[in-house]
């Protein structure tokens, strides 16, 4: 049985050139890139070419960029540290209702340390009001984090109209970019964007690895302490493996392939709408289809329970997710479905989310399609 693979907004497979550079890097340069011999500068050359390489993915200067270990330290670093840094200016910290667990737990524990967060809410597509921004920043407001587009019902948030509105506000902007980062065109200074966390393993780059964008008009403590890598930003010997392999996955995303795997994906999403509806399927597309990640679609079937239909369709060799979060061996519900809909809302428990990726075919997109169709059925009946 041909098992297929259409959860890349969790992770995404290894890309093969990724995995030979950095068999390469650690048959080769094993040296400490803070190491003064030649084994040390040789490690450090290599760090420092995929700065480069990472840095003109941006648009920023390289030494803005700091290697860490994901997206989760990223966000932690920026929110934790600036709350701290910043906190005889204000202690004020605006988010949305819909962000990644690393952002919305991070801001929850700032609240047990004295600091107020507003969380924006968002309508029954997924979108907040930047007119519930404007009126929610206050002079006291030291951070906005808004994630660039969500990992479950894909929405592309309005960075650049926020960048906009914090430019003569003394506001940090964050936003997590871990999925939009590798199928959107991204230039942080352009859209007014203090800082930019980013995983290596949703771009077909290796785990445990990932990095910081840091403006250098802007100031930032270091949340590990220890040595002095990264210039002092971040302690700990750096992960060169890693780093180098997630080089090669940024630098195998040219601009010419993100444009096909954007138009694929969309090609993808319209297969399978359109064998839905040639069913006679009765489903409703979560979030503004109109503005989203190319790769994420997050769909509802009217009394469906969500779980079973994903355990069907795993017995059928197709992985995709319900976009919950598995914790402690329990399954609770997705918080940014119970912000669109509501706490307790039946459409929570009747979504799965389906997220296409690198090696998905056009014959596979048809084959999980027919099979969502199959399985719907036998679940009807």
């Amino acid at each position: 049985m041909e098992t297929i693979y259409l959860d890349h907004a969790a992770t995404s497979p290894m890309h093969p050139e990724v995995i030979e550079t950095m068999t390469e890097v650690m048959n080769e340069t094993f040296g400490n890139p803070s190491s003064i011999h030649s084994f040390g500068r040789q490690a450090a050359g290599k760090l420092e070419m995929a700065r480069e390489v990472i840095g003109k993915s941006l648009g920023v200067k390289y030494h803005e960029i700091i290697f860490n270990s994901g997206g989760t330290e990223g966000d932690n670093t920026v929110i934790l540290e600036t709350a701290f840094g910043r906190q005889n200016e204000g202690r004020h910290l605006i988010t949305t209702q819909i962000e990644h667990p690393a952002v919305i737990n991070s801001m929850k524990y700032l609240e047990t340390q004295g600091f107020e967060v507003t969380y924006l809410p968002v309508d029954r597509k997924g979108r907040i009001s930047l007119k519930d921004l404007e009126e929610s920043l206050r002079p006291d407001t030291i951070l906005v984090s808004i994630m660039y587009g969500n990992n479950e019902i894909g929405n592309l948030m309005p960075i650049q109209e926020i960048g906009e509105r914090l430019k003569d506000h003394p506001a940090y902007f964050h936003t997590d970019a871990v999925q939009a980062y590798g199928n959107q065109f991204i230039r942080p200074r352009e859209l007014g964007v203090d800082f930019l966390s980013i995983s290596a393993h949703k771009i077909n780059g290796p785990k445990g690895v990932g990095f910081l964008y840091k403006s250098d008009e802007v100031k930032l403590q270091p949340l590990l302490h220890g040595g002095e890598q990264e210039e002092k930003r971040r302690a700990g010997t750096e992960n060169l493996a890693g780093v180098c392999g997630m080089a090669k996955a940024v630098e195998l995303l040219t601009e010419a392939e993100r444009e096909k795997r954007q138009k694929l994906y969309e090609q993808f999403t319209q297969k399978v709408l359109t064998t839905l509806d040639q069913a006679g399927v009765d489903y409703h597309v979560n979030g503004d289809l109109n503005n989203k990640l190319p790769h994420v679609l997050n769909l509802r079937f009217t009394g469906i329970v969500n779980d079973l239909l994903l355990m069907k369709l795993d017995l059928k060799g197709i992985a995709v997710s319900t976009g919950s979060a598995c914790t402690a061996g329990t399954i609770d519900p997705s918080h940014v479905l119970e912000a669109m809909y509501g706490e307790g809302a039946i459409e929570v428990k009747e979504s799965l989310r389906v997220s296409f990726g690198y090696g998905n075919t056009i014959e596979q997109v048809d084959y999980f399609a027919e099979q969502l169709v199959a399985s719907l059925h036998e679940l009807t009946k």
